[in-house]
């Protein structure tokens, strides 16, 4: 039986040619040759094919595997974003595993609203905090996208899959003293986020109203009270401020030369259950139960800091208020059809309270007296006192805070209490 060389290199019909004996061994060699660069060119073959199979079937599970997109992703989206009531709206959420975000969400889904989260779970603070929100939006059928508003493309397709009626932006940076520490998070979340997710809106069609968390802080150093909606806000004491006051600026421009209808909220100290571990309240009490010293800051002359706190369900009710009566963008495919509406409100408590009545009301709640150490306020941004005129927002939507600071704190004790594992002997003695 004629070996694969002979069957190369030979014809299968013998007598037609004489072989020529001494040059027998290089046409061996010749034929070995030819057909080791068969194979050769076989096995490449083989492998490209294989490589090219394996980056398909890759590209294939990344599309399926990512954080977002496919069929199953966009199905989550629009199930998520799907009305239960009569004359409901469709709302993506930014920021919605953060303390107001999640609680707006559950509000919105609780009165039958579409709605869509979105957030990047950054590490801010604890981002387990966040996760466990995440889990609580869940179980009531809210979706949350991971991700970031700097992202174009995500943004994008979140419109692409559901024509939202209205942005509630709650996604930023926070904070006033973690500026010093990380100036340019500020500008990447507060100032670039803002400006993409804007230019998202205006190229969406039909485009969305949009109700966005500006701060208290934009007030900065006016010392005229309380501080209302028409006050001057060119005086920054932080870098949080400045761009929470850009951001009015951006959107403002937005409304003006896109026809987007734009509602900014300025929110005054808000607390509650789920809050943010950096604020006052919260570490104030982590180290109350931990018998660790709380620093109290006073301002010039020994005064007492007082701010306007205001409880989270009050909070909501506002931003609601906000969505509901946002009116319409005007706009189309980035074109402006006509004048659309432009609003900023304070949504505050109205009742300034100093920061030492805070911890004693702290005190009373937890049953354990604070190590108090008062220090001088360091000049990192803060400021002295927040008090808010809410006439505007009474006005417009009927706004009307209902939960005083002592009622407010005790509805966050007792969540901290179950939250973190504490009972009633336990937190006597951690």
């Amino acid at each position: 039986m004629p070996s694969i060389e002979d069957e190369l290199m030979f014809p299968s019909t013998p007598g037609k040619f004489k072989i020529d004996r001494s040059n027998r061994q290089l046409n061996r060699c010749f034929a070995s040759t030819s057909t080791m660069f068969l194979w050769a060119l076989f096995l490449i073959a083989l492998t490209a094919s294989y490589l090219s199979f394996q980056s398909f079937v890759d590209s294939g599970s990344r599309y399926l595997t990512a954080s977002w997109g496919g069929i199953q992703w966009e199905k989550q989206v629009r199930t998520s974003a799907q009305i239960h009531r009569s004359g409901g709206i469709s709302v993506l959420v930014t920021g919605a595993t953060g303390f107001v975000g999640s609680h707006v969400s559950l509000a919105l889904r609780k009165r039958g609203d579409g709605v869509v989260g979105l957030d990047n779970f950054n590490n801010y603070y604890d981002p387990s905090l966040k996760r466990a929100r995440m889990s609580l939006l869940s179980s009531r059928g809210i979706f949350v996208v991971e991700g970031d508003l700097n992202d174009g493309k995500l943004l994008s397709k979140l419109f692409d899959v559901v024509a939202f009626t209205h942005v509630m932006h709650l996604a930023a940076q926070a904070g006033v003293r973690y500026a010093l520490e990380n100036p340019q998070s500020y500008v990447h979340s507060n100032i670039a986020g803002l400006v993409n997710l804007l230019e998202t809106c205006k190229a969406a069609n039909p485009q969305p109203a949009v109700v966005w968390a500006s701060s208290s802080s934009v007030y900065g150093l006016n010392e005229k009270v309380p501080f209302s909606e028409s006050d001057r806000t060119d005086q920054p004491a932080s870098l949080y401020a400045a761009t929470k006051k850009a951001g009015e600026e951006i959107t403002h421009t937005y409304n003006h030369i896109y026809g987007l209808a734009i509602t900014g909220l300025r929110f005054f100290t808000v607390y509650g259950p789920w809050g943010r571990p950096d604020m006052a309240y919260f570490s104030f009490t982590r180290n109350i139960l931990q018998g660790k010293p709380i620093t109290i800051y006073r301002g010039k002359n020994r005064v007492d800091l007082a701010r306007d706190f205001t409880f989270i369900d009050d909070i909501v009710k506002g931003c609601l208020g906000s969505l509901d009566s946002s009116g319409k963008s005007t706009g189309s495919g980035g074109k402006k059809r006509g004048a659309a509406p432009y609003r900023i409100f304070n949504l505050g408590n109205t009742s300034p309270v100093t920061v030492p009545i805070l911890v004693d009301i702290l005190e009373k709640h937890l049953k354990v007296k604070a190590k108090r150490n008062f220090v001088e306020m360091p000049g990192n941004g803060d400021v002295p006192f927040t008090h808010a005129n809410i006439s505007s927002a009474r006005k417009e939507f009927g706004y009307k805070p209902t939960t005083d600071l002592e009622t407010g704190l005790k509805k966050f004790v007792r969540w901290y209490l179950s939250y973190y594992g504490y009972n009633t002997k336990a937190k006597l003695v951690q």
